[in-house]
């Protein structure tokens, strides 16, 4: 069993949210909105080393080259990226990061990410996802987040 846990970021998007900044050819994860790298540089970097295996990026075919410049940028790579045909939101992406995951090792552990997040403790962190992978192993589904008071979009309805 391996004892790191896949990263899949999840990196799709219409750009429609943060308009008129953020637009369908450049949505609000690659952009700086919080200090000197993108959103979706953060997450990457968020996402690689120490308990973190190879880093997948799930998108689209628009912004294939975004993707690269931006990991070349931070000095990532290299990570594989899975383009989408047409976008379908998370559920298919989460199928796709399982089977590609239980290729290499039926027992491997998946960690979806949004490309969007802003996470200001990258050690903390990453201290939860050891702790998400132990209880994962032993059986469990994890999830991270804010905790839900009603059903609303915005949380998936978890």
């Amino acid at each position: 069993m391996r004892s790191e846990v896949l990263p899949f970021i999840l990196s799709g998007g219409a750009g429609t949210r943060l308009w008129p900044l953020s637009r369908e050819a450049f949505p609000k994860q690659f952009h700086r909105l919080i200090g000197p790298h993108s959103l979706f540089q953060d997450t990457c970097r968020r996402l690689s080393g120490r308990i973190f295996g190879r880093l997948t990026v799930l998108s689209n075919h628009q912004h294939r080259f975004l993707i690269q410049e931006q990991l070349r940028e931070v000095g990532l790579g290299p990570a594989d990226i899975l383009l989408e045909p047409a976008s379908r939101n998370t559920a298919p992406a989460a199928c796709v990061a399982s089977l590609m995951a239980a290729s290499g090792d039926p027992e491997a552990l998946v960690l979806l990410a949004p490309s969007d997040h802003a996470i200001g403790d990258g050690v903390s962190f990453a201290d939860s996802v050891s702790l998400g992978a132990e209880a994962a192993r032993r059986g469990s589904v994890v999830t991270f987040g804010v905790e839900p008071d009603c059903p609303h979009t915005g949380y998936g309805y978890i």
